[in-house]
């Protein structure tokens, strides 16, 4: 579905990706991990079309997307959870989710049979749905974030580090929402800090380290290398 190959991107004299090469299956969840700087957000941003790459080429169904503007790219099946959820804070959380859909094509009965889906998977969300996004906790802003970007109706959905900032509860919550997503049929790019429960979601992984990809694997093998264990697992 998405083919990432030798992707290298600089803010300004800093290398931020350096070759980085990936790839996503239809059906998969598949996650990054690494240290803060390692690029892992970059990656996604780059793959989104807010960040230009010096070089390399981004492919989604063998089609390249690389010099695509973000919405076009949005229109064609890639959505994102953006780091920090970054949701519009003085409308509420029914106008956040609409806007969501903005780049859709159908009736407007199809938009409000997704809006009827988001409320399913984050039934929070129904009891908020006209309140104002900036009064949510944390949480709640972590899943209308989740919300919005599922509204484009993506075949790919990329998630920047979805449980940054949440209580332990709430972050077992929100995976156990990553792998409905999947099981409903999207699949999944997920940046996350938190490498055990990514790698125990996830089918396969890779660890970035200063902007290039060390390793990749199936996720259980990787959450039995000893590397990674040390590393990002804190064992």
């Amino acid at each position: 579905m998405l083919k990432v190959t030798d992707l290298s991107v600089s803010y300004g004299a800093i290398k931020a990706l350096n070759s980085v090469s990936l790839e996503v299956q239809k059906g998969e969840i598949v996650t990054m991990i690494g240290a803060n700087g390692a690029g892992k957000s970059t990656t996604i941003r780059t793959i989104s079309g807010l960040v230009k790459p010096q070089s390399g080429t981004i492919e989604l169904d063998g089609k390249p997307i690389h010099t695509l503007p973000p919405h076009q790219i949005v229109h064609l099946g890639i959505s994102q959870s953006p780091e920090g959820r970054r949701v519009f804070s003085t409308m509420t959380v029914h106008e956040n989710l609409q806007l969501g859909a903005y780049t859709r094509r159908g009736s407007r009965s199809s938009v409000l049979e997704d809006m009827d889906r988001v409320f399913s998977l984050f039934p929070r969300l129904k009891e908020r749905e006209r309140q104002v996004a900036g009064t949510l906790s944390g949480g709640e802003q972590q899943m209308l974030a989740m919300g919005r970007a599922l509204m484009a109706r993506p075949t790919l959905l990329m998630l920047d580090e979805p449980s940054l900032g949440l209580a332990p509860f709430l972050v077992q919550t929100i995976f156990k929402i990553i792998q409905e997503i999947n099981e409903q049929g999207t699949t999944v790019l997920l940046v996350e800090q938190n490498a055990h429960q990514a790698l125990r979601v996830a089918h396969r992984g890779y660890v970035l380290e200063t902007g290039q990809v060390t390793m990749s694997d199936n996720a259980a093998n990787l959450m039995t290398d000893d590397g990674v264990r040390r590393a990002y697992l804190g064992e």
